[in-house]
């Protein structure tokens, strides 16, 4: 079985810097075997700001795989948006913009979706379209395989964004390498979909995860949240970890199981 932490949204410059300890603690204390962090570590991209990123990051268990956000990349300075979009970005968190960890029962691939000539929006490229197969379609079928972005592939109902663009071309290639799990933020809300319902891409039905924000005020009417998922095979647990404010203490307000079938990933009875 494997475990993940599945953070977002992190927005330093905006924390509640009274979650983060607790956040620190209670993340210790479930042991993961990797951390995700789906973009947003900033809310302006401001050096200062990376740095208390970096401090947070290195409290937390490794390996992590981390992806930038459109926050992450410069916003009122047009000079650094357009030609050094992600540099303190890669100074102080990673260079790497397309972190890769595998094992003998779980891949983990993150995709930059953040790009300079939007704002909010985001977009996965051909090439990393033909990373998702390089790195997906060779391994075994026992592998779960998860993908990681900021931008959403799925959106709650009467949600005001959009999907990552060129998502049905990233979808293909998901579908033909059989990636199980899409992990995402952006939204600042919890969700859980299926790509299924979306995407008609030859059957195959892939679980995408949204996380919301861990420690961001903006909650956007949702308490300060993370997921906890734990793969065991053929299942899939979902833990929400709310933040309880009358406990100072994140703890698990929900939790959602799903199963492999020849369908896809399917709601467990």
């Amino acid at each position: 079985m494997r475990t993940l932490v599945h953070l977002s949204d992190l927005h330093f410059g905006r924390v509640d810097k009274a979650i983060l300890q607790p956040l620190i603690d209670r993340i210790k204390a479930i042991e993961p075997h990797v951390i995700v962090i789906s973009g947003d570590l900033t809310q302006r991209a401001r050096s200062a700001e990376f740095v208390e990123a970096r401090k947070f990051l290195d409290e937390l268990p490794s390996p992590q795989i981390v992806v930038p956000g459109n926050h992450d990349v410069p916003l009122y300075n047009l000079f650094d948006r357009f030609f050094r979009a992600l540099d303190k970005y890669q100074k102080h968190i990673t260079e790497d913009l397309s972190p890769f960890h595998v094992d003998e029962e779980i891949a983990v691939l993150g995709i930059n979706t953040a790009r300079s000539f939007t704002i909010k929006e985001g977009r996965i490229n051909a090439r990393q379209i033909a990373e998702i197969k390089a790195r997906m379609c060779r391994l075994a079928p026992e592998v779960t395989k998860i993908v990681v972005t900021h931008h959403p592939f799925d959106l709650p109902e009467n949600s005001p964004h959009g999907v990552v663009g060129r998502a049905r071309q990233a979808m293909v290639a998901i579908a033909n390498c059989g990636v199980d799990v899409i992990l995402s933020g952006h939204l600042h809300l919890s969700h859980t979909g299926h790509s299924a319902e979306r995407f008609d891409v030859g059957g195959h039905s892939s679980l995408i995860i949204q996380a919301g924000t861990a420690t961001s005020t903006r909650g956007r009417g949702e308490q300060n949240a993370f997921n906890v998922i734990r793969i065991d095979g053929k299942m899939i647990r979902i833990e929400r970890n709310f933040w309880q404010p009358e406990g100072s203490l994140f703890g698990i307000a929900g939790t959602e199981q799903f199963e492999e079938t020849a369908r896809g990933w399917v709601r467990a009875a």
